[in-house]
């Protein structure tokens, strides 16, 4: 299969409209798109991303008119959290409409919906005008992918076509949050900070490591986010000890600098999860061996980011 690139909406949309796949740009990270009433296009995403069947995908809305489709009830809670958060970058999983095929979420009851601020995105969900099911453009494991180029190098032949558009802006997926419990619970840090939700909804809690119900999500089940290269957590970067081929990430600098083949400091915690996804891939393109991930305080955008570096380290 040849994959096109386009900068066109409409073009993309045809392609969805067609039962394929489009990865496009979101304020997070590029997502790979199917129409999500059509399962044989729902089976394209596992079968091009090497992705385990058991783990369910997100849908992405274009307007609140279209949760009437995928979802059977939408509690009061999430109502709120919609309403402030909405669009951006937060996933909220809830009672799915029988109209949505097993395969889009793992044979769960529940869905995880969102919708994307991102104005390439919108266009493109317009466009299609139905919703459209879309995990991270990414061979499965790899770091997600932040710019088309990403994309391509991971699924150029296996996918129909790629919307262009700049490096996406927050760098680490979207928050997951399960409304159909008694509380909202945080089953994945991202984009929107646990602080933020409890300003909204003061009861909501961070899901257990070991919570049942965190299969609802992804990005919690298998290992994500890994370069080639072996990722270790500094939490003392001027003691660090580098061998050769090895980069750092963070942003205070190590010592020395020199010591280090490639290096990039960035000036607050934002700027580091904007650009962490992309580190990876341009150390593997360099053939580094090891990189060490500052370590942050894990508040505010701290703990997703955090929790995309351990995943990465494997710990």
């Amino acid at each position: 299969m040849k994959t096109k690139t386009t900068q066109s909406p409409t073009l993309a949309a045809r392609y969805i409209a067609n039962g394929e796949l489009v990865a496009f740009p979101t304020e997070t990270v590029y997502g790979l798109g199917a129409n999500i009433f059509n399962e044989d296009a729902i089976k394209k995403i596992f079968e091009a991303k090497g992705r385990p069947s058991d783990n369910p995908l997100i849908a992405h809305i274009a307007d609140l008119s279209q949760l009437n489709s995928i979802t059977s009830e939408i509690p009061p809670v999430a109502k709120k959290l919609i309403e402030e958060f909405f669009p951006g970058p937060l996933t909220l999983v809830l009672p799915k409409h029988k109209t949505v095929p097993a395969i889009a979420t793992a044979g769960l009851n529940t869905i995880g919906v969102r919708m994307p601020s991102h104005p390439i995105a919108q266009q493109l969900l317009r466009a299609c005008g139905v919703p459209l099911v879309a995990p991270s453009a990414n061979l499965s494991g790899r770091p997600s992918p932040t710019t088309w180029q990403a994309v391509r190098e991971d699924l150029s032949g296996r996918i129909a076509c790629i919307l262009q558009g700049n490096q996406t802006k927050v760098g680490l997926e979207s928050t997951v949050v399960d409304c159909t419990g008694d509380k909202p619970r945080v089953l994945r840090a991202g984009g929107v900070t646990l602080e933020q939700l409890q300003a909204v909804v003061p009861e909501t809690e961070l899901a257990a490591h070991d919570d049942s119900s965190a299969p609802k999500s992804p990005g919690t089940k298998y290992r994500h986010y890994s370069p080639h290269a072996q990722v270790f957590v500094a939490n003392f970067p001027q003691h660090i000890v580098p061998g050769n081929e090895a980069a750092f990430i963070g942003i205070d600098p190590p010592s020395p600098v020199e010591a280090f083949q490639k290096t990039l400091l960035c000036k607050d915690i934002a700027e580091y999860a904007h650009s962490l996804f992309q580190f990876f891939r341009e150390c593997d393109d360099a053939g580094i061996k090891t990189i060490y991930c500052q370590a942050v305080s894990e508040s505010g955008l701290g703990l997703a980011l955090m929790d995309r570096i351990r995943r990465a380290a494997h710990e």
